[in-house]
């Protein structure tokens, strides 16, 4: 039997953010399509110690099984408390390392509340100002699929947005942008109508335009804020976005007609 948090290279408390991290890094250096080998024995041990720690039950049997008694509930104790200590602080620097300390540490609700404050009565308050870029996209990615538990998915949105282009100039994510994309696409098609405010939804949807989806995606995208402007009464932008729904219509049909 493989030691799945050594496999993986987490403590044994470690939490499902952290697991869940720490397969992406261990993942983009052991897959098959970055080694070119046809087969990974590493790359197995891999994925099957992310589907045991990952899942709930799978995880409580091989700690029963591998590690005695172990329970998760146990954390380390030690004299300094840092999250006391970040919780004492109000600069900015704290603040989002506190958002990122709880996030991790199964205080998911915590962390997306002082998220939601500091963003509500700091509007210069960035997160990406106090980490470096792969801890941002990580931390900032696993903070968005809270956000979007919650139902809070502008806030969702903003973070993805600025992961994706980090992405583009950075390429960080590799096999897992694609995931990014999928779920960025499917709060931007199935949670932004009807959601939130029709302004910030025709924002979502211009900003969305630059995110290198695809036309059929930007097809959907001007759809919607053809709608919008037309219940606004602003009939020039309508007609605008119409305009180049035909263009980008235009242009998807001669390519299908170039490959065949």
């Amino acid at each position: 039997m493989i030691d799945c948090y050594k496999v993986l290279g987490v403590r044994k408390d470690a939490t499902a953010a952290e697991i869940k991290r720490a397969y992406r890094q261990k993942a983009k250096v052991f897959h098959p399509d970055i080694t070119k080998a046809k087969t990974s024995e590493q790359f197995r041990q891999i994925v099957t110690a992310y589907e045991i720690l990952s899942d709930l039950r799978q995880r409580e049997i091989f700690d029963d099984a591998y590690t005695g008694a172990f329970r998760h509930t146990h954390s380390v104790k030690t004299e300094f408390d840092y999250r006391k200590w970040l919780l004492e602080r109000e600069d900015y620097e704290s603040r989002a390392k506190l958002i990122f300390f709880d996030l991790m540490h199964n205080r998911e609700d915590e962390a997306v509340a002082e998220f939601k404050r500091m963003s509500m009565e700091h509007t210069d308050f960035s997160l990406k100002h106090w980490f470096s870029r792969e801890d941002f996209m990580d931390f900032g990615y696993i903070l968005a699929e809270e956000l979007t538990l919650r139902g809070e998915f502008y806030d969702a949105f903003n973070l993805l947005e600025q992961i994706i282009k980090m992405e583009y100039s950075y390429n960080y994510f590799k096999l897992f942008f694609p995931e990014v994309m999928s779920f960025t696409l499917g709060i931007l098609k199935h949670n932004i109508d009807g959601r939130i405010n029709s302004e910030l939804a025709l924002d979502v949807w211009e900003r969305a335009l630059d995110l290198g989806f695809s036309p059929s995606d930007d097809v959907f995208f001007l759809s919607k804020m053809a709608d919008s402007y037309k219940s606004m009464g602003d009939l020039r932008t309508y007609n605008a976005c119409l305009e180049e729904i035909a263009r980008i219509s235009k242009r998807k049909r001669e390519r299908e007609r170039s490959v065949v």
